[in-house]
């Protein structure tokens, strides 16, 4: 049986120290206390959701601005025609290009975190679905990465959008709202925005409890069960 580390008891003594459900104010407390790692954590928020993925009307995609940022760079290739090409180098896209593009990521090429495409290029990206699809770097028009709106698109993405969906097994949504470093208002802040999107796209056909459970957590640190009623005051962050 391996050996349990000493940081591996520490996170058992909180989880165990903790055993209700708190406010997101106090996890983040928690979790900046336990940090103990040389790099800067990701923070990331879990929530656990009664819906059926399995049924078409209540799988949930969508996206959502982070105000705060994510505290990465983000990389954006964008693969478009004719004027648009120019257009997605002057917004600021880190890779541009059409058929050559294409071909490059056919060949391996993946150094960019979002793919953008203009409708009439998606034709060229058609038989690359077994390869950016698990990835996660498909365009799609339900988070915004197929437009003509290059500007504006590449701009949000850079600033902190992210998109999320549902996963078909238990219908768990998991993001990363930013890192341990943040001030905790700038945290409470992302992590308002992303409650108030999923609240919003809660699907009409949901009977019962639809916010199950949300957890707060670190990327080296515990997982924090969230009191659920206490997330509906920090609209509060986003109205400062």
């Amino acid at each position: 049986m391996p050996k349990t580390t000493k940081r591996q008891k520490q996170l058992l003594k909180v989880q165990e120290t903790v055993t209700e459900p708190i406010s997101a104010e106090d996890a983040l407390k928690i979790l900046k206390k336990e940090h103990t790692v040389k790099f800067d954590e990701t923070v990331e928020v879990h929530f656990r959701l009664g819906i059926n993925p399995k049924l078409s009307e209540q799988q949930i995609r969508s996206t959502v601005n982070l105000p705060g940022g994510t505290g990465k760079e983000v990389r954006v290739a964008v693969v478009a025609k004719g004027e648009k090409l120019a257009e997605a180098r002057d917004a600021g896209a880190d890779h541009v290009g059409a058929e050559d593009l294409v071909e490059k990521i056919g060949g391996g090429f993946l150094e960019f975190d979002k793919l953008v495409a203009t409708p009439d290029a998606m034709a060229m990206l058609s038989k690359m679905g077994k390869l950016l699809g698990p990835k996660g770097l498909m365009p799609n028009p339900k988070d915004g990465t197929v437009t003509y709106d290059l500007l504006r698109t590449i701009k949000e993405l850079k600033a902190g959008k992210v998109s999320f969906r549902a996963e078909k097994d238990g219908g768990l949504v998991q993001m990363a709202i930013g890192k341990l470093s943040f001030d905790d208002s700038r945290l409470l802040k992302n992590l308002a925005a992303v409650v108030d999107v999923i609240n919003k796209v809660k699907p009409t056909t949901v009977k019962g409890t639809y916010v199950k459970a949300v957890y707060l957590s670190s990327t080296m640190g515990p997982g924090l069960k969230l009191d659920i009623n206490s997330l509906q005051e920090l609209g509060k962050y986003l109205a400062a």
